[in-house]
């Protein structure tokens, strides 16, 4: 009442100084409850940090329509999960939790990479994956495609096991998401394997170009 000039309160009468002051509060809940309608369905709880883990880095053909972080919650195995989720209602792409590595250690040796995954409400599928290269070339790839994880399922282990040949360059690998749904992994591995470990792709074969050029003319 001082900041607006009024110099005292006994000119308000007690029933105006009573109404008052519940229009005052009516218009508090009112704010109040507004503002909790309005929170995101997809509100981050507590146990779960939106950004991704050290080491690793969102990606894929459509990142920005995906989530990534930690979910302290999601424990299995006694450890935090990854978590990766669509944050738009219709995608058509990809979205993946990776990382990339130098392929020299694992030259010439089989690999594994072992996860427990589980999934919710994925409208396509996902997949723990790794690609092994040479340079800009792909030379064995497997990201579940043919096993894969779709709606809901409880914690499973996935496994990918690749070849490295002697020229490999670099390994990635991290689990994908295609479409909408949220997967998490867990307690992620990675190995070298002996030979008694089937890999889970055959290797990619690189084709074999010709020498020279031919049909210029277009005579055949």
């Amino acid at each position: 009442m001082k900041l607006l000039g009024t110099k005292s309160q006994r000119f308000l009468p007690s029933s105006l100084r009573s109404s008052i002051l519940g229009t005052c509060l009516v218009i508090v809940a009112c704010v109040a409850s507004t503002n909790l309608s309005l929170r995101p369905a997809h509100a981050q709880s507590s146990s779960q940090v939106s950004h991704a883990p050290t080491g690793w880095i969102l990606a894929g053909s459509r990142p920005a329509n995906y989530e990534t972080g930690v979910d302290r919650a999601a424990v299995n195995n006694g450890q935090p999960s990854a978590f990766l989720r669509s944050t738009v209602s219709n995608i058509s792409g990809f979205g993946t939790l990776m990382q990339s590595i130098n392929a020299a250690d694992y030259a010439g040796k089989r690999v594994r990479l072992r996860a427990w995954v589980k999934s919710q409400d994925v409208v396509d599928w996902a997949g723990v994956w790794m690609r092994v290269d040479k340079g800009t070339t792909p030379v064995a790839f497997d990201n579940m495609q043919s096993r894969p994880i779709k709606g809901s399922e409880s914690w499973k282990m996935c496994d990918v096991v690749l070849d490295v040949p002697q020229d490999a360059t670099g390994i990635s690998f991290g689990i994908l998401l295609s479409g909408t749904g949220e997967a998490w992994m867990n307690d992620v591995t990675f190995e070298v394997v002996g030979d008694s470990v089937p890999v889970s792709a055959e290797r990619t074969k690189v084709p074999k170009l010709p020498d020279h050029p031919a049909n210029l003319k277009f005579s055949e």
